[in-house]
């Protein structure tokens, strides 16, 4: 009975995302093909990472969007997603976002502040196991500068509201890429 059940609704569903995928390609064709003003501004990016070392694993993906107001100023929001692990000692989950504002007083010179908040989620293994595992939010205020030649910039920023024991960085300072398209 369960299998004939769980099959039923597996046909269901298949039904209804079918329906949708076949309205909303339809629907395409009913868009304007130009961009209006406002997509013409937004631009997108964020960054990747991957480490490893003596057993150490850590990935990090972080999207993000800006709304180009001008040659010098632009808003925009990010995404922060990264999974930590150290064999035998913890793993840790962190996720949150960012608010950010980018100034450009001459083209080749980037001025930023970015305010993000990121959920923290420790688990500790192995021998560590009987420390307290850990889930807290931590935020982070971020002043930077940064060298910017056509889409990428270089620089480094300072987080003001560092604090050593909560903070997912290794010290106040950070240094960065920031791609947008």
């Amino acid at each position: 009975m369960k299998f004939s059940t769980l099959k039923h609704h597996k046909i269901i569903v298949l039904t209804i995302f079918s329906c949708l995928f076949l309205t909303f390609s339809n629907a395409q064709d009913d868009f304007p093909q130009q961009k209006s003003e406002f997509w013409k501004n937004v631009r997108f990016g964020g960054g990747l990472g991957l480490s490893t070392g003596n057993n150490f694993f850590s990935a990090t993906l972080a999207p993000s969007a800006i709304y180009q107001f001008d040659n010098t100023f632009a808003l925009g929001v990010g995404l922060n997603g990264t999974y930590n692990r150290s064999k035998n000692i913890y793993k840790s989950t962190i996720l949150g976002g960012s608010i950010m504002g980018l100034f450009n007083p001459i083209q080749e010179i980037q001025l930023s502040a970015e305010f993000e908040q990121l959920n923290v989620n420790q688990k500790f293994e192995g021998v560590f196991a009987n420390n307290s595992d850990r889930n807290y939010w931590v935020p982070a205020l971020f002043v930077g500068a940064g060298y910017r030649t056509n889409n990428v910039t270089i620089g480094v920023r300072y987080d003001l509201l560092y604090d050593e024991n909560d903070s997912v960085y290794a010290d106040a300072f950070v240094p960065f890429v920031r791609v947008f398209f």
